[in-house]
């Protein structure tokens, strides 16, 4: 069953092995382990990435290049892999604005900004970086390869 479905199974282990290695690769910066950010969106690398671009070579290397599911697969990288590092990371920065400028209105005019839905708590990383993203695409690249020569 993995030697037919490998380019599943490469794209489900490419984005575990991401996600797994965002502790591990933070570590050496802060020197305390955070395995919350095994679960969390953004950061290097990117899973998302890392997926799809496992499931896209492994397609391809297993039903060839130019076969229409490889061109599907692709397709869907592409798709995935832009709104990973364009929409995504800038929402998350338009997260950061529209937080800072309800600080600053609070700070301000306190009276008039004394709704919970002003402490709302919003995940301002969701999205990557461009070298977080390329980071996903390599490691789903080379997991893909390990599959195709090796499982």
């Amino acid at each position: 069953m993995i030697r037919t479905m490998y380019p599943f199974w490469s794209a489900i282990t490419a984005a575990i092995i991401a996600q797994l290695l965002k502790p591990l690769l933070k570590y050496p910066k802060t020197h305390k382990w955070d395995w919350r950010l095994a679960k969390a969106a953004g950061g290097f690398p990117s899973s998302h990435s890392s997926l799809v671009s496992a499931l896209a070579l492994s397609v391809g290397l297993h039903d060839k290049f130019s076969s229409t599911i490889f061109a599907v697969t692709m397709a869907l990288a592409v798709i995935v892999i832009y709104d990973a590092a364009n929409v995504r990371y800038y929402t998350g920065q338009n997260i950061k604005v529209t937080q800072q400028l309800v600080k600053d209105l609070q700070e301000n005019q306190p009276s008039e900004f004394n709704d919970p839905i002003y402490s709302t708590k919003l995940k301002d990383v969701l999205g990557h970086k461009w070298r977080e993203v390329i980071g996903g695409i390599l490691l789903g690249c080379f997991i893909a390869l390990v599959y195709h020569y090796y499982a």
